[in-house]
């Protein structure tokens, strides 16, 4: 690999802002953290990535995602700079 190809993976990377409320607030120890990931990743692989990372007891299929403050689909792209929050059910009465 040359010196082009290592500076241009170091490019590839973006900084993702991630919220996290309730039992994932207490899982992740923190309510935000900024994570570096590849360009191009998913908000699925995301979070696989911080669910690895933390320990994540809710699988993906039962939580929402919104970025930056839209809720949004898991197959949506994400861009540097941008905010995530993973939003766990909410039982109302």
């Amino acid at each position: 690999m040359s010196a082009i190809d290592m500076t241009t993976d170091i490019e590839l990377t973006m900084n993702i802002n991630v919220m996290y409320f309730a039992s994932l607030a207490d899982e992740a120890n923190c309510q935000q953290e900024t994570v570096s990931v590849q360009q191009g990743t998913s908000l699925t692989e995301l979070y696989e990535q911080l669910s690895q990372k933390h320990r994540f007891s809710r699988p993906q299929s039962e939580l929402r995602v919104a970025v930056n403050d839209y809720f949004a689909k898991w197959t949506d792209q994400i861009d540097d700079g941008d905010s995530v929050v993973f939003i766990t059910p909410v039982a109302g009465g």
